[in-house]
């Protein structure tokens, strides 16, 4: 699997042709917001021909300002779970850019990039030992992240994925033996597993999310594309199938490697940590 050893350039100083001022009402200050081009872990690849970031390598993204702010602490979006959306939208210079329709990666990039801007780079969180379970307080630097390309269009390194020339993949079932060809997770599909997710905790309703998101993500069994049939396979399939694409999924996922080594202040192991996602993340203490 191919990684690119590029960081997110979420604080890096871009090159002076790479910045320039986004459009802003300006004061008497002359002040303008700057823009920074942030490397899309994709690179632009598993978009469609009429998207707009189809085989770009970056995306323009405003610098954080006061009134951005505002959103990230307004009630009625937060009640309704709107505020990281409405702030990527706003970030994005580009208004032909949906953000529903990002990768799952690409976005990720992209609030790594936005909270840089908006509150620097040190991410202070509690974490769990690995080796002991002890919690303590761990700074992470989010500028320090590298980009996992998955595995790419013209590649098949063993995973047993391969790649289609319309963006998605084909893996073979270990115990059906069928072909199951899907496509890459959105910012659209995480919304609506959360809300889906949401709405059965509150009728108390089993969670069915894992089988939820194969039904959305995959595209054809063993070249049959009749929604009926594919979800009632998925219903039945053997656990050891659905496993696999969920694998699959992950190997392929272009994404923002979100690991950094930690030592533990009370057993001294050296361990890599996924860098969790809290509400400090853009709502730090002061």
């Amino acid at each position: 699997m191919s990684r690119n050893k590029g960081r997110t350039k979420a604080t890096s100083p871009a090159p002076a042709q790479a910045v320039k001022a986004a459009p802003t009402q300006t004061t008497g200050l002359s002040y303008v917001t700057p823009t920074e081009f942030v490397e899309l872990p994709s690179r632009g690849q598993f978009y469609s021909a009429d998207h707009p970031l189809h085989n770009q390598e970056t995306i323009e993204l405003r610098y954080m300002t006061a009134k951005d702010e505002d959103i990230l602490t307004s009630q009625a979006l937060l009640k309704n779970g709107l505020a990281i959306d409405r702030l990527v939208s706003n970030l994005i210079v580009d208004k032909d850019i949906n953000p529903d329709d990002l990768l799952i990666g690409d976005k990720n990039a992209l609030l790594l990039a936005a909270r840089v801007s908006g509150y620097g780079a040190d991410y202070k969180v509690q974490v769990s030992c690995p080796s002991c379970g002890t919690a303590q307080a761990q700074t992470f630097d989010l500028t320090a992240f590298e980009n996992n390309e998955g595995v790419q269009p013209d590649e098949n390194d063993g995973s047993g994925v391969a790649a289609t020339d319309n963006g998605t993949f084909t893996a073979v079932l270990p115990r059906t033996g069928y072909t199951a060809e899907f496509r890459l997770y959105t910012a659209q599909d995480e919304k609506n597993a959360l809300q889906s997710s949401a709405k059965k905790a509150k009728h108390k309703l089993e969670d069915s999310a894992s089988t939820d998101l194969l039904k959305v993500l995959v595209i054809s069994i063993n070249g049959i594309t009749d929604r009926v049939e594919i979800n009632r396979f998925i219903d039945n399939m053997p656990a050891q199938d659905a496993r696999h694409i969920r694998g699959c999924v992950q190997v392929v996922t272009p994404n923002v490697d979100m690991n950094q080594p930690c030592e533990c202040s009370s057993c001294g192991a050296v361990t890599d940590v996924e860098v969790p996602f809290t509400a400090e993340f853009f709502w730090p203490k002061q």
